[in-house]
């Protein structure tokens, strides 16, 4: 199903010099776009519950996402999430193809809503760029590429500092950029290092990361059926093609005028026509482009749209096929699973052990003890008084190293003995459960083992 964009090898990078899109495609994807850029720049510092939205710091490992804080201990939580993202990038593009590329994906955002506008805001169209870029180097030329670099570093400093914001916290961001630089050497290096890193992608790597760096393209050899949708050119109806000319009109068979627009506008440079290829993002740009020339011309639109193989091949109508229900049938079940053990998710994490190296302690000929080391984890932004208690209201609880106070994202130690009446106690190893109490709320339990000779009455 996948043909390769066959290119001519060269020593020297050819940049490509796309065509501006318009269209009511490329509309909506503006909107979609700018939607996307700002719940990007607004997640690191909205405040929801005392945390910022979206926060990834894996220094302190310390993960929040909409007010939910995550740490080391729920590790398990953070695969089961992966796991839903994988599951759902698959059920995603063997529906969708590669739509995610073209309408959702940072990269293609940055690069064709904000770099490449900038660049045809001030070199122009097409044919303006590449005359510029061949044209000496005069006063005219200096102020142009100059102004449009500074203003890709300016944007690149912006998006550095954004995703710093992500990895560190807003807060600590901004005490890197207003305090002196002496204090924060490192965040300083940081921001600049990562600024030049998006610099060099969005002005000179550009769609080589779409086309080469990325490993999704390569996906859809093995995601993509015959049910897929993708952008296609109906090769049926626009076959043979032909330039259009009004004194023999009627000798052309194919829609195809073979004016090349579609592939005037392609952000990575491909012939749609040659059939799906991976370098193609399903930007939508040469559906657009296409459907403005069959206006023209009187044609149906569409001669380039959303297909699949069968239709492409067989004129089949677009159905759902049974390996997309079974990916989504998957993700539903992962998604109730998450849901499920994120409600049961408490808030502070309580651990109990037994002390190593230690045996039961005879305490007269009544009572049993044993020894136990407790840590707890509070999972909040807030201090937490608390009180640790067994849960069998027959179990004393005698305190070696007590605590009464979570702080806010910290945690606790406690070392204790919990003495058992020998007459509770009825075979050799039995269980012990403890509770955790913030104002009269139990928030989180545990339980570990008791061992102690049983009681021969």
């Amino acid at each position: 199903m996948l043909q390769n964009n066959q290119k001519k090898e060269s020593k020297d990078r050819d940049f490509l010099y796309p065509k501006m899109p318009a269209g009511r495609l490329y509309t909506y994807r503006k909107w979609v776009s700018y939607g996307l850029l700002l719940l990007l720049f607004s997640c690191p510092f909205l405040k929801l519950n005392g945390e910022q939205w979206v926060l990834l710091n894996f220094i302190e490992r310390k993960f929040v996402f909409f007010g939910l804080i995550f740490t080391p201990q729920d590790f398990y939580l953070f695969a089961l999430a992966m796991l839903i993202f994988i599951i759902f990038i698959v059920c995603f593009t063997v529906v969708l193809g590669r739509l995610w590329c073209g309408w959702a994906c940072p990269q293609t955002i940055f690069m064709e809503m904000v770099f490449r506008r900038i660049e045809f805001w001030m070199e122009g169209d097409k044919q303006k760029q590449i005359k510029l870029n061949a044209q000496p180097w005069n006063m005219d030329k200096i102020l142009k590429k100059s102004t449009k670099h500074f203003l890709f570093l300016v944007i690149s400093f912006a998006i550095a500092n954004t995703f710093l914001a992500y990895l560190i916290g807003s807060e600590k961001l901004f005490s890197i950029i207003t305090e002196p630089v002496h204090q924060h050497v490192s965040g300083f290096i940081s921001i600049w290092l990562f600024t030049f890193l998006f610099y060099a992608v969005f002005a000179y790597v550009r769609e080589v990361v779409c086309t080469v760096i990325c490993p999704y393209g390569r996906l859809q050899g093995v995601l993509l059926d015959n049910q897929s949708l993708i952008v296609a050119y109906d090769v049926n109806r626009g076959e043979p093609r032909g330039k259009m000319q009004k004194q023999n009109v009627a000798e052309a068979k194919g829609d195809c005028i073979d004016c090349g627009l579609c592939v005037q506008v392609c952000p990575t440079g491909i012939d749609i026509r040659k059939g799906t290829q991976l370098e193609c993002v399903n930007c939508t740009a040469c559906i657009d482009a296409c459907d403005e020339v069959m206006l023209k011309i009187n044609r149906p639109e569409r001669l380039i749209g959303f297909y699949n193989q069968d239709y492409i091949s067989q004129q089949k109508p677009f159905k759902i096929g049974a390996k997309a229900y079974g990916y989504a049938a998957v993700l539903v079940m992962v998604c109730m699973v998450f849901s499920a053990l994120i409600y049961k998710r408490s808030s502070i994490e309580t651990t109990v052990l037994r002390a190593s190296g230690t045996l039961y302690q005879n305490r007269g000929s009544n009572q049993t003890s044993n020894l136990y080391n407790a840590e707890l984890i509070n999972k909040t932004n807030k201090t937490v008084k608390f009180e640790f208690r067994a849960k069998d209201q027959h179990d004393q609880i005698e305190f070696i190293q007590a605590a009464n106070v979570l702080p806010k994202d910290g945690s606790a130690q406690i070392t204790f003995f919990l003495i058992r009446d020998n007459r509770q106690i009825k075979e050799y190893k039995s269980d012990a459960a403890f509770e955790v109490v913030v104002d009269g709320k139990v928030l989180s339990q545990a339980s570990t083992s008791f061992f102690a000779p049983p009681d021969n009455e």
